[in-house]
């Protein structure tokens, strides 16, 4: 039985996924998803970089990698004054714990907003988020194509390319970005090469231990 549940260790990729509760919308309408992308960044910068992410209405995913513990303590030295975590909490906690208590705040903050907008109340993502390890460099770029993939593969988009919530238009533009461009350019081997490969016909057999759904 796969384990969605393992411990985040610093230096490793993640394939990551969460969903509404109860199969709920998490976005309602465009600023949603600016606002989820906004909040992402203040709570998860410190101790993730991003490779790739989709938003769809009621999921999704993101390719991320836990940083190391000496670059959390130099992002928050940078930012300062952060409430958490702070250079303590960095010195006693393991990442794991500080990256699961960000998410936290990150999904309370962001549901907070959510639930004054649309008059609920009640959690409204699932609790815990899903996540598998991705083992190898081999599988990432197969990995980021299939995240780009989902607003195709739901049925919710004709040409996933043209989705307005996911990374691939970022990836591949000249513009300033927290995302990790360079690395994730090198896996293709450029921007044509990954525009090409998103083209392509793709079978996830390969990647298919990667995969998250429910």
């Amino acid at each position: 039985m796969t384990n969605y549940y393992s411990t985040l260790e610093p230096n490793t990729l993640y394939h990551i996924f969460n969903r509404g509760n109860n199969r709920e919308n998490l976005f309602y309408k465009a600023a949603n998803y600016l606002y989820f992308l906004e909040k992402y960044g203040k709570y998860l910068f410190p101790v993730l970089e991003t490779y790739a992410y989709v938003l769809l209405p009621n999921h999704f995913h993101l390719m991320v990698r836990v940083r190391g513990r000496e670059e959390m303590q130099s992002l928050t030295r940078e930012r300062g004054n952060l409430d958490f975590p702070s250079l303590k909490d960095l010195e006693s906690l393991n990442p794991h714990q500080i990256v699961s208590e960000l998410f936290r705040r990150f999904f309370m903050a962001y549901a907070k907003a959510i639930n004054k907008q649309e008059g609920r109340t009640g959690s409204l993502f699932q609790k815990n988020f899903k996540r598998l390890v991705v083992d190898s460099n081999a599988y990432s770029s197969n990995l980021i194509r299939y995240i780009h993939a989902n607003p195709q593969l739901h049925g919710i988009w004709d040409d996933y390319k043209e989705w307005p919530y996911s990374s691939f238009a970022s990836l591949l533009s000249d513009g300033t970005s927290k995302l990790q461009r360079t690395d994730v350019l090198g896996w293709f081997g450029g921007k044509d090469e990954m525009m090409a490969a998103h083209s392509q016909y793709m079978d996830f057999k390969a990647i298919g231990h990667l995969i998250i759904e429910d």
